[in-house]
């Protein structure tokens, strides 16, 4: 098919090469693995609401976490599990686009708020007695603020740029969504802007962040050898853990993903990887941070407590 993008109606996805009854299987159970997802963040989310004592600047960026993984997983796990359910791999033109928009929003959202959760530790462990001067609640309000805005608009670039180019053929995306890098081999126009692009947002949006979480807890470990008591080291250690926990996972596999060059053979590891990616990552911070946070667990325990004498 030849043609430019306003004479294409949609896309193939081609994902995985399934039976009908596999697909109803995987259908299943990545059904339960969503509603999970949804459960377990939702739960996060409505601790970081209605308890006081998770008022604080951590949890403030654990709240737009937690809220941008749950949009993450929703900008395109209801289309694959609709199209396993009807067994087809089709997705219009618009709604592929406005996938592509979601997806590397959240994705960059999610590295910004990582690094300011890295910023907020670094002061509190660094800087004790002025932590509540530096993150005051406009401070936060305007990191949390900035990191949206970011991601959405270096993700509203990647688009608009590849809208500008023609599509040539064949409408088989080699994946199960719309993913840009995907779609732009699709294309038969110039695209070496679109990689340029892509590859200084991987340097804005991972290297660049990660380099500076880095940073950040090279002074943390620093200033928590200097603690003379092992209560306020373990203490210290203990309010990282979990931000540590999550950064590891999320930044390790987001590398792999966007900043090794492709080729052919990578493809269908990279599926997987990003299947992973887009069914586990959003589960990870809510059971990390159920499991490693102190305050969390007590405020599950504050819970459970209240339902029992009621």
């Amino acid at each position: 098919m030849e043609g430019n993008q306003s004479e294409i109606s949609e896309f193939i996805l081609v994902g995985f090469q399934l039976t009908e009854d596999m697909e109803l299987l995987v259908f299943g159970i990545f059904s339960l693995l969503y509603t999970f997802n949804l459960l377990a963040n939702g739960m996060i989310l409505g601790l970081i609401v209605f308890d006081p004592r998770l008022h604080s600047p951590m949890y403030l960026f654990l709240f737009h976490l937690t809220l941008n993984d749950m949009f993450y997983a929703s900008s395109n796990l209801p289309n694959l599990l609709a199209n396993l359910a009807k067994h087809k791999k089709t997705i219009s033109f618009v709604p592929c686009n406005f996938q592509m928009l979601l997806m590397l929003s959240f994705g960059s959202v999610e590295c910004l708020i990582l690094l300011a959760m890295s910023y907020d530790r670094y002061v509190a462990i660094c800087h004790p007695l002025q932590y509540m001067v530096i993150m005051n609640w406009r401070v936060c309000s305007i990191l949390a603020i900035t990191c949206w805005a970011c991601g959405f608009a270096l993700a509203l670039v990647q688009v608009i740029l590849l809208l500008r180019l023609p599509f040539c053929g064949p409408q088989r995306v080699n994946h199960f969504f719309c993913d840009i890098r995907s779609v732009l081999r699709l294309t038969c126009g110039d695209i070496w802007i679109n990689e340029m692009f892509l590859f200084a947002d991987g340097i804005l949006i991972l290297a660049g962040p990660l380099a500076l979480m880095l940073v950040s807890y090279m002074l943390i470990l620093w200033a928590i050898l200097k603690i003379q008591s092992k209560e306020g080291c373990k203490k210290a250690f203990s309010t990282c853990s979990s931000h540590l926990c999550v950064v590891g996972f999320y930044f390790g596999i987001a590398m792999v993903v966007y900043m090794v060059p492709d080729n052919s053979q990578r493809e269908e590891h990279l599926k997987i990887l990003f299947l992973f990616y887009t069914l586990f990552n959003p589960l990870l911070n809510p059971l990390v941070y159920s499991v490693r946070n102190a305050q969390v667990k007590a405020a599950f325990h504050r819970v459970f407590q209240k339902k029992r004498t009621v």
